[in-house]
């Protein structure tokens, strides 16, 4: 598997969203443990300036381009065409092919009423979800969500808690569940249950998710100036 490294962050080439999972994490043998960490212009500059985002991301096992700067940087350098994929979407489609090998599922994160909608949701798919549990939960009771995640025999582990907390979480549960494969998943329950709506389908065909985001949610322009100072550090070679 091609890999390339932007803004020292090594990220994984895919032609499709059923590539990553047929060979990074539903295997023949079962499924890959691991932990799956998203990357955008968004983390990827966050990283350079905050060392310790950076050795967070570094730790994941399958860093994959989510952003559309990401796997046009990739594609660029490998001269080749590098899918981008959303994480909603990666999570959706493996949720639906975790059903097909009744592997267990848990999900950590959310509003309760939005993990509970979306764990009912998934059972009508016929996805085997053995727990869930919202996101609201102290420092002190982590090591008994920990506890609970472990305890459920789950094989595959999505955890919206927003980054970086998600990570942290998952790199700290991962330790009791080594062969259990992570998924940082941040808003992805609030989508699969239309409490969020994402962009229309013609935003998300030209690669312009963001700029729907940022029509929608004016607030975002700081977090979308990260995305014009990614692509300055692209042009001056500097990721």
């Amino acid at each position: 598997m091609n890999s390339v490294n932007v803004g020292g962050i090594d990220v994984l080439a895919y032609k499709s969203i059923d590539e990553l999972i047929d060979t990074s994490i539903l295997v023949p043998e079962g499924v890959k443990p691991g932990v799956a960490v998203a990357i955008n212009p968004e983390k990827v500059m966050a990283a350079n300036i905050d060392q310790q985002v950076m050795s967070t991301l570094q730790q994941a096992t399958l860093r994959y381009p989510d952003g559309i700067g990401v796997s046009y940087v990739m594609s660029k350098r490998l001269k080749q065409p590098v899918a981008r994929i959303p994480g909603c979407e990666l999570w959706e489609r493996l949720m639906l092919r975790s059903a097909e090998n009744n592997v267990p599922v848990f999900l950590l994160g959310a509003k309760e009423s939005v993990v509970h909608e979306a764990y009912k949701k998934l059972l009508a798919q016929g996805v085997n979800v053995v727990g869930y549990r919202n996101g609201y939960f102290s420092a002190s009771e982590e090591q008994q969500v920990i506890e609970e995640i472990a305890n459920s025999g789950a094989k595959l582990v999505s955890v919206a808690l927003g980054s970086p907390r998600q990570e942290l979480f998952i790199f700290e549960c991962q330790k009791s569940c080594p062969s259990t494969f992570f998924m940082g998943v941040g808003g992805t329950y609030d989508v699969f249950t239309e409490n969020v709506k994402r962009a229309p389908a013609a935003f998300r065909a030209v690669n312009l998710e963001w700029l729907y985001r940022l029509l929608s949610q004016p607030t975002r322009i700081l977090r979308q100036s990260n995305l014009i100072k990614y692509f300055y550090y692209y042009l001056t070679k500097k990721v």
